[in-house]
């Protein structure tokens, strides 16, 4: 079995997959790890791995531009419900619409909007980026062994607010509530970096793996 991880011209491809290879080696699962712009290993994965990073708008044409891409991965999510793990900006196209440098759309599995952070406190820098302390909002699979005040590593200035209060799945605090985490049914998505979070992403890295939706 595969782990797809969609290359599309965006995103920390490199890091990401020796997360990934790592967590399944410590984990002794049978997987593999392909970094991919082809529609058809995505087709064929049996989990698959958004990442971006970037402005919304840019992260979206990109995509879009890979032939036959958008169409498999609506496939393979949507229809088939192959576990789907979207990271920070890949997370954000999960939303309705972007409104970042104009209105994009989204994909709409996640129905909300992407916005910019607004921090209480002024002295607060944009983009919000360091480690911060995670909040899960209940269960979920994803999470499990991650305790509430568990350090994750951001990098963003927007961040995605649901419209159904139960696809949050974890939160931060960054002058006011910043969304960290994502999901329904078989997608989750992470506005934290897991490959670069050390215990914490490896944990979740290893939870998406052995994720069965």
């Amino acid at each position: 079995m595969i782990v797809a991880i969609i290359d599309y011209g965006s995103g920390n491809l490199r890091s990401a997959a020796k997360a990934f290879e790592r967590a399944i080696n410590e984990a002794g699962l049978g997987l593999s790890v392909r970094v991919t712009n082809d529609p058809g290993a995505v087709g064929e994965a049996s989990h698959i791995v958004l990442p971006g990073v970037g402005a919304f708008g840019d992260c979206k044409r990109g995509l879009e531009a890979v032939s036959g891409m958008a169409e498999v991965l609506r496939r393979a999510v949507i229809e088939e419900a192959r576990p789907f793990l979207g990271i920070c900006v890949g997370m954000q196209l999960m939303a309705s619409v972007g409104r970042e440098h104009g209105d994009h759309k989204g994909f709409g599995w996640i129905p909300g909007e992407v916005v910019p952070i607004a921090p209480d406190d002024g002295a607060l820098k944009i983009p919000h980026m360091g480690w911060n302390e995670l909040t899960p909002t209940g269960d979920h699979p994803l999470l499990k062994g991650i305790e509430s005040g568990a350090h994750a590593y951001f990098v963003h200035s927007y961040q995605l607010v649901p419209e159904d209060p139960a696809h949050l799945l974890a939160g931060a605090d960054y002058g006011g509530p910043v969304t960290a985490m994502v999901g329904r049914d078989n997608m989750a998505g992470t506005q934290f970096h897991p490959e670069k979070s050390q215990v914490t992403g490896l944990k979740l890295i290893t939870n998406f793996l052995n994720w069965k939706p």
